[in-house]
């Protein structure tokens, strides 16, 4: 896998996280990890956090993105955005490099 191509965040993802932040006694990160698991292969974990040493930091207005090194050659050119639909409203991830995903979008497989 290629891991040339960080992962970009939307506008509307990094103001979602400044609201979100703004109701928490200190600022957080937002997580997006790919672990094993879920119906399709591999599952994204997305939550708030604390930067690790060899995280991947992507900022914006003070906010910040956080990938782990694992994960970051399956996020590979993904973009990471914000949906606020009348089903919810949810973080997401669409990435080129999942060859199929599962209907909630949550699991993938390459």
């Amino acid at each position: 896998m290629d891991i040339s191509v960080p992962p970009k965040v939307t506008d509307r993802a990094f103001r979602r996280l400044v609201e979100i932040n703004q109701t928490l006694d200190r600022a957080r990160g937002l997580r997006v990890a790919v672990e094993g698991g879920g119906c399709s292969g591999f599952q994204y974990d997305i939550r708030l956090d604390d930067p690790a040493d060899d995280d991947l930091v992507l900022e914006k207005d003070g906010m910040t993105v956080l990938i782990d090194r694992v994960s970051l050659p399956f996020l590979s050119n993904a973009v990471i955005d914000f949906s606020d639909e009348l089903i919810g409203s949810r973080f997401t991830v669409s990435n080129p490099n999942a060859s199929s995903s599962c209907g909630c979008g949550v699991s993938f497989s390459l």
